[in-house]
């Protein structure tokens, strides 16, 4: 399972760059706001730091499919690694085929049920989004539905549409994906800082340490 980095915070994705660990970044237009900087200049910077997918997402506010296609064409002349991140609706589905038909990539986003990911990749979606996090929220179990959607998939040689386990909240969600067989999952870096620590780690490193000092000093 590959590793994706879900932020619009350019630090972090240099730093998670950086350690080698992701190979594309996903963003959405909360995060973006949440940096208070212009969209398309912060996308541009993005494919400055990871040769990889950059999910630019078309506006919140955007509900048409003429819209989602209009801005969906924009975002993907900004790079040739830019992918359209589409909600998945009626509308975006249109915009999907669309786009796909332009040989433009697209991200079908805010899925929760296996339907909804089987439609997204008949409409020619590269990637499908479904939500783990959010399902929890509601006390649904979130990774039966990447489980579903991998099975769904395996059993159909001409869907290529990538699984990105998106709404991860913890490390635990991250063993589940990876046991599923997603393709993908897209992290918070506190996660992914979360993913790479533990106590024995630490207490290993300061006994190596002062093993080390009371031989041969600093």
């Amino acid at each position: 399972m590959k590793f994706f980095i879900d932020t619009a915070n350019v630090d972090e994705i240099r730093e998670a760059a950086d350690m080698g660990i992701i190979c594309g970044v996903t963003t959405n237009p909360s995060l973006i706001a949440k940096e208070g900087r212009d969209y398309a200049e912060t996308l541009k910077e993005i494919t400055t730091i990871v040769d990889g997918p950059i999910s630019g997402e078309v506006k919140a506010t955007t509900t048409d499919a003429e819209g989602m296609i209009r801005e969906g064409r924009e975002i993907a002349a900004l790079h040739p690694n830019m992918v359209v991140k589409i909600p998945m609706t009626a509308e975006g589905l249109k915009a999907i085929k669309v786009l796909n038909s332009e040989g433009i990539k697209t991200n079908c986003t805010l899925i929760f049920t296996a339907n909804q990911a089987l439609l997204a990749a008949r409409a020619g979606a590269t990637y499908v989004s479904p939500f783990l996090g959010r399902l929890d929220d509601i006390s649904t179990t979130g990774i039966d539905l990447i489980y579903d959607i991998v099975e769904i998939f395996a059993n159909y040689e001409d869907i290529d549409t990538q699984i990105i386990c998106a709404s991860v909240r913890n490390p635990l969600h991250i063993i589940e994906c990876a046991k599923s067989g997603a393709d993908i999952a897209t992290v918070p870096f506190k996660v992914l800082k979360q993913m790479m620590n533990h106590p024995l780690t630490d207490a290993g490193i300061e006994k190596f340490k002062e093993d080390y000092t009371k031989v041969f000093g600093e």
